[in-house]
Protein backbone atom coordinates (compact mmCIF):
# COMPACT_ATOMS: atom_id res chain seq x y z
CA UNK A 1 0.00 0.00 0.00
CA UNK A 2 1.06 3.68 -0.97
CA UNK A 3 1.83 5.98 1.18
CA UNK A 4 1.52 9.69 0.69
CA UNK A 5 4.94 11.77 0.59
CA UNK A 6 6.10 13.20 3.54
CA UNK A 7 7.06 17.16 3.23
CA UNK A 8 10.05 18.25 5.37
CA UNK A 9 9.72 22.15 5.28
CA UNK A 10 12.85 22.33 7.93
CA UNK A 11 15.09 22.03 4.92
CA UNK A 12 17.34 25.02 2.95
CA UNK A 13 15.66 28.35 2.72
CA UNK A 14 12.93 28.31 -0.20
CA UNK A 15 13.49 24.25 -1.45
CA UNK A 16 11.25 21.96 -0.38
CA UNK A 17 11.88 18.34 0.51
CA UNK A 18 9.35 15.75 -0.08
CA UNK A 19 10.38 12.26 0.98
CA UNK A 20 8.94 9.41 -1.51
CA UNK A 21 7.75 5.85 -0.88
CA UNK A 22 10.52 4.74 -3.00
CA UNK A 23 13.46 6.16 -0.66
CA UNK A 24 14.02 9.16 -2.84
CA UNK A 25 14.07 12.33 -1.97
CA UNK A 26 12.51 14.82 -4.14
CA UNK A 27 14.04 18.59 -3.72
CA UNK A 28 11.50 21.72 -4.89
CA UNK A 29 12.90 25.26 -5.36
CA UNK A 30 9.83 27.54 -4.14
CA UNK A 31 10.58 29.88 -6.20
CA UNK A 32 10.13 28.41 -9.48
CA UNK A 33 8.55 25.21 -8.72
CA UNK A 34 11.59 23.19 -10.50
CA UNK A 35 11.90 19.85 -9.27
CA UNK A 36 14.51 17.31 -9.01
CA UNK A 37 15.18 14.28 -6.70
CA UNK A 38 18.57 11.50 -5.83
CA UNK A 39 18.85 9.08 -3.10
CA UNK A 40 19.26 11.53 -0.21
CA UNK A 41 18.97 15.32 0.34
CA UNK A 42 22.39 15.97 -0.70
CA UNK A 43 22.32 14.67 -3.99
CA UNK A 44 18.75 15.91 -4.57
CA UNK A 45 20.12 19.53 -3.99
CA UNK A 46 22.82 18.74 -6.32
CA UNK A 47 20.54 17.74 -8.95
CA UNK A 48 17.88 20.50 -8.40
CA UNK A 49 20.76 23.20 -8.89
CA UNK A 50 21.69 21.59 -11.99
CA UNK A 51 17.76 21.79 -13.43
CA UNK A 52 17.56 25.23 -12.33
CA UNK A 53 20.52 26.15 -14.28
CA UNK A 54 19.43 24.34 -17.62
CA UNK A 55 16.27 25.83 -17.30
CA UNK A 56 17.64 29.48 -17.25
CA UNK A 57 19.39 28.56 -20.06
CA UNK A 58 22.67 28.06 -19.32
CA UNK A 59 22.77 24.22 -20.55
CA UNK A 60 23.83 23.15 -24.37
CA UNK A 61 21.58 23.09 -26.75
CA UNK A 62 20.38 19.80 -28.26
CA UNK A 63 22.07 18.32 -31.18
CA UNK A 64 21.01 15.73 -34.06
CA UNK A 65 23.61 13.33 -32.69
CA UNK A 66 21.91 13.99 -29.51
CA UNK A 67 18.39 13.00 -30.76
CA UNK A 68 19.84 9.79 -32.74
CA UNK A 69 21.54 9.00 -29.09
CA UNK A 70 17.52 8.81 -28.12
CA UNK A 71 17.07 7.16 -30.74
CA UNK A 72 14.87 9.71 -32.31
CA UNK A 73 15.23 10.68 -36.43
CA UNK A 74 16.05 14.57 -35.97
CA UNK A 75 13.96 14.62 -39.15
CA UNK A 76 10.90 13.53 -37.29
CA UNK A 77 11.18 15.77 -34.28
CA UNK A 78 9.88 19.41 -34.69
CA UNK A 79 10.59 21.96 -31.85
CA UNK A 80 6.89 22.07 -30.85
CA UNK A 81 7.34 18.27 -29.72
CA UNK A 82 10.83 18.83 -27.48
CA UNK A 83 10.28 20.12 -24.15
CA UNK A 84 10.83 24.19 -23.55
CA UNK A 85 14.41 23.58 -22.12
CA UNK A 86 15.20 21.35 -25.16
CA UNK A 87 14.43 24.09 -27.98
Amino acid sequence: MASTPRDDRNGTDGVRFVHEDDGSITAVDEETGIASYGDSKAEALRMLAEAIELHEGSGESVTDEDLEEFGLDPDDVGDEELPEFMQ
